[in-house]
């Protein structure tokens, strides 16, 4: 076609990207890799073949780690981690900024070897993963030099695991090693068995930069080799994949002390109210579904339409969906790329060949003979419990239904079990910041989709995953406080055999819903005083009774939509109440635990409550500096409904020091008391119903916590589990929590000083927290 045709016509040309580059650099390696150790390439061994998706070619072999490789990279990087954490954060930085550098001198072979590997369209290679690659070196540079003078209480968790995915080789990559790298740590990561080119160049420009040995480690390989990494001696596992994946990395770390965050699956909603720009929500949703070929956890794959407006935006979109080109990733015309292998074609065509519901609409776009291509896809008509409306495809295919209500918009939107992101488009920006806060999930995109920035954290909620990566808000996760820890001592309950010291027999309820509740097995337990006096009777509270203090908890959502003020001034009254009875509480703490630390003891706790009431209308968000012409609002939202083991030690502070901070920031919370000094807590349930607390915010369970960590922690209805009791726990509770990927918080045996500033703070609100990170672009 000459130049005048194509004027005439408007018909998009060819336009190839050269790979005699990435070629030319594949063939300087022998077109086999080892695996990138303690600063230099192994031998190359037996391995397996990395494949251009789009045309089946052979790029290169890549070597099967064994234990023996990962145990060698573990062993470098710990090496290497006190001498890297020793540079300081400004010596850090300057090695940060020189991968910045070093990744922008070779974007363009980065974004070639990316395309051939993954079978993207080049200009998403090279107009968004590779600039968002630099872009996350050159924001950690900067959080490097910054962690003394900003973070100066937090220091490196050590060796960190790394495991990424296939779909977003050098942008996971970043994601992950930047941040780890800036905080001090040294890592070990394992990119996808399809898509490791990347990975292995930007280990030789790890060389170039002259990055200490050890401090970067690369081992390739199946899955087999990210559970050898999550079995290996390190102190952090990242992991973005599959939920069912993650699932079994929470499992398997249980117990174990490691640190974990997971990025998971998503099934995103993407909403178009009556009042959109039709036009523009249609390009939106082209760059939300077929963007990477829909192989991204944040795919807006899930459609819901305002239905007075549905048909014209169906008519509109499947226009626009004939549009589409379809072809030869390494050609700067193409929209839609190849899948990334074979398996992942028939996976997606299983799914969708398996669907007999709805209308399917498939693109009219021209398919390459050969490759594994697969067009885009439209099926609408679905209901919300349809398999294509609740299972991730993570290809091309988009599926929909309606909605009358913006309240059902909400419903159908938070029909899923996942929570990762979701949009929403409408020129009413009222209507569409009063939707944000109410969709579960960790984004929102307002007029806009797949908007993303190393200065905004990125993660989900629910069977998304946990944790964030990117913002400040990133960076606890690759930190720990500073100082020594110290094992937990096991206290026991007194003995004795002593008469009552109240002629009146007391037995102590439990308090759930708002009220003095017995316990469903109907079973107390005497608990004695150090003298060998009966103080009284505890109640033992089973499963049934977290089941109902589960539904009380939940029944009180509305403490969620409280103004901080409102919940600051209920905590100041309970401060002002438990004050009123001073003297009570310290006697009763001396006689369960001996000594006269008491009166100190309920110092401590009213100052607790005064610090989080003050706290409950200040612990703000951010306005992130993202670089576009708009706004990224980092919202601070309860977590929702946690469980929390008190500690031992410290009965009536222990207790506030759960209670405060998670009430204070909205939510509702189902405490287990101290195990050997329950009274505490028991008397305490007068000063909250003398306080004005909602009826089911707080709970109060007695008993053994043996005997509640496990339903807490796999009840589906909890959002987070904290434990601050036996370390034995610790593992029961993390791996319970597998069930729904609810975040927990644990001690691992640690001892805390409830007392100091261990017991309180930022670390406590953090925990008490979501970030929801809401875009909003602005401008004609």
């Amino acid at each position: 076609m000459s130049v005048a045709d194509i004027f005439e016509t408007m018909e998009y040309g060819t336009a190839p990207e050269a790979a005699a580059e990435a070629l030319a650099w594949l063939v300087d390696q022998g077109d086999r890799f080892g695996h990138f150790i303690d600063g230099a390439f192994t031998k190359a061994g037996d391995g397996f073949d990395s494949k251009n998706p789009a045309t089946g070619e052979i790029l290169a072999t890549l070597s099967q780690a064994t234990q023996a490789d990962v145990d060698a990279a573990v062993k470098a990087a710990r090496k290497a981690q006190p001498k890297w954490a020793a540079l300081g954060g400004h010596g850090r930085a300057k090695y940060l900024y020189a991968l910045a550098r070093l990744l922008q001198k070779h974007s363009r072979l980065f974004a070639v070897l990316e395309v051939m590997d993954n079978g993207k369209p080049i200009r998403e290679a090279r107009d968004i993963d590779v600039p968002l690659a630099q872009r996350h070196f050159y924001y950690h540079a900067g959080m490097a030099q910054l962690m003394d003078s900003e973070l100066p209480d937090a220091e490196a968790l050590g060796v960190c695991g790394q495991i990424i995915p296939w779909n977003f080789p050098l942008l996971m990559l970043a994601w992950k090693i930047a941040p780890a790298l800036a905080m001090g740590n040294t890592v070990v990561l394992k990119p996808a068995e399809y898509t490791s080119l990347t990975a292995l160049l930007f280990a030789d420009i790890c060389s170039q930069a002259g990055l200490p040995k050890g401090v970067v480690n690369i081992v390739t390989g199946d899955g087999a080799v990210g559970e050898m990494i999550v079995n290996a001696d390190v102190d952090k596992i990242a992991f973005t994949g599959s939920t069912a994946v993650g699932r079994r990395i929470r499992e398997a770390t249980a117990g174990s002390g490691k640190a974990l965050t997971l990025e998971l699956g998503g099934k995103s909603p993407y909403i178009v109210f009556d009042d959109a720009d039709l036009d523009s929500a249609v390009e939106g949703l082209v760059d939300a579904i077929w963007f990477n070929q829909g192989q991204v956890c944040c795919a807006g794959s899930r459609l819901l339409v305002h239905e007075p407006i549905a048909d014209r935006f169906y008519a509109k979109l499947r226009a626009r969906m004939n549009k589409l080109r379809v072809g030869s990733p390494l050609d700067k015309s193409i929209d839609v790329g190849a899948l990334v292998d074979p398996v992942q074609l028939q996976s997606v065509s299983s799914l969708v060949e398996a669907n007999t519901a709805g209308e399917r609409f498939v693109s009219e776009a021209e398919m390459p003979a050969e490759g594994c291509f697969y067009p885009p896809t439209l099926i609408t008509g679905l209901n919300p419990a349809d398999t294509l409306m609740q299972e991730e495809i993570f290809g091309p295919v988009l599926v929909s239904t309606t909605f009358r209500t913006p309240a059902e918009a909400v419903q159908l939107a938070n029909n899923t079990r996942y929570g990762l992101a979701a949009t929403i488009w409408s020129e009413n920006v009222n209507l569409a910041l009063d939707i944000a806060p109410k969709l579960v999930a960790g984004i929102v995109w307002i007029n806009g989709t797949n908007l993303m920035d190393a200065a905004a954290g990125f993660g989900g909620v629910r069977e998304s995953g946990f944790g964030r990566e990117g913002g400040w808000e990133g960076l606890s996760a690759y930190t720990r406080p500073k100082g020594n820890a110290k094992p937990l001592k096991s206290i026991d309950a007194f003995t004795g055999e002593g008469a009552p010291a109240d002629p009146v027999d007391r037995t102590a309820k439990l308090y759930i819903g708002g009220k003095q509740a017995r316990p469903d097995g109907g079973y107390s337990a005497p608990v004695w005083g150090k003298s060998g006096a009966l103080l009284g009777h505890a109640s033992l509270a089973n499963r049934k009774d977290v089941r109902n203090a589960v539904e009380a908890a939940q029944a009180a959502k509305g403490w969620s939509k409280t103004t901080g003020h409102l919940r600051a001034q209920i905590l100041y009254y309970i401060a002002e109440n438990l004050a009123a009875r001073h003297d009570e509480f310290a006697s009763r703490l001396d006689a369960m635990q001996g000594g006269k630390s008491g009166a100190k003891e309920v110092d401590a706790a009213v100052r607790r409550l005064f610090t989080y009431a003050a706290w409950a209308d200040k612990y703000d968000g951010q306005v992130h500096g993202v670089p576009i012409r708009g706004v990224a609002l980092a919202m601070k939202e309860p977590v929702g409904v946690i469980g929390a083991l008190c500690p031992a030690e410290a009965p009536l502070l222990g207790l506030i020091s759960c209670m405060a901070p998670a009430i204070a920031m909205g939510n509702r919370v189902i405490l287990s008391a101290s195990e050997p000094f329950p009274l505490s807590a028991t008397d305490f349930v007068q000063v909250l119903e003398t306080s004005d607390v909602p009826a089911g915010v707080v709970n109060i369970l007695t008993g053994p916590q043996s005997d509640i960590a496990d339903p807490l922690a796999r009840h589906m209805d909890v959002d987070a589990v904290w434990s601050f009791g036996a370390g034995e726990l610790s593992g029961i509770i993390e791996k319970g929590s597998a069930q729904n990927l609810k975040r927990t918080w644990v001690n691992n045996g640690i001892a805390r000083d409830w007392h100091g500033t261990a017991g309180e703070g930022r670390e406590f609100l953090q925990a008490a927290t979501e970030v929801k990170n809401i875009w909003v672009p602005y401008g004609e």
